[in-house]
């Protein structure tokens, strides 16, 4: 069984570009190889007509893997994420409890996606890593605990509210 894929209307937008660009661009640059190679002779020990096709193959290869994952997408609208809980699509303000200088500088913020568009530099976590794990299903005032290595932390959820 297939399984479902998340995405925001970015993602799926993104995933749609990715999949028509190698489709259409890539797909030809890589043809035009193979041609190119083919007119160097003998194919059995042409090196540069393997590596085409090798290529080729991993391409398309791809091309099924994203179309796949846009089959099985679940696209989360941003109009419609509650603000009420934490849910994919959220975008959520945390603090440490402890912390009790309330600047906004010792808050961290999150973009809460699926796995697919994580991007843990740029506040994009994925709902099935730890920090997103913890905070799903939670409400503006939780305190909520994600393991980590050197031991549990702790965050107040401060603000929750609809995707960008």
């Amino acid at each position: 069984m297939d399984r479902e894929v998340i995405l925001t209307e970015e993602g799926y937008a993104k995933l749609k570009e990715e999949i028509e660009q190698l489709s259409t661009t890539k797909r030809n640059e890589v043809a035009e190889r193979i041609k190119e190679a083919r007119e160097f002779g003998d194919i059995s020990e042409n090196s540069e007509y393997d590596d085409a096709k090798n290529e080729q193959a991993q391409l398309e290869a791809k091309i099924l893997s994203l179309e796949q994952k846009l089959r099985n997408a679940r696209v989360v609208d941003a109009e419609h994420v509650s603000t009420d809980t934490v849910s994919v699509g959220a975008h959520v303000t945390l603090r440490d409890p402890n912390d009790k200088s309330r600047s906004k500088k010792s808050n961290v913020e999150y973009s809460i996606v699926g796995s697919s568009e994580a991007d843990p530099k740029n506040g994009r976590l994925s709902n099935e890593s730890p920090v997103g794990k913890a905070v799903l299903g939670h409400k503006v005032g939780d305190i909520v605990t994600i393991p980590a290595p050197r031991g549990a932390i702790e965050y107040k959820i401060v603000k929750i509210e609809a995707g960008d």
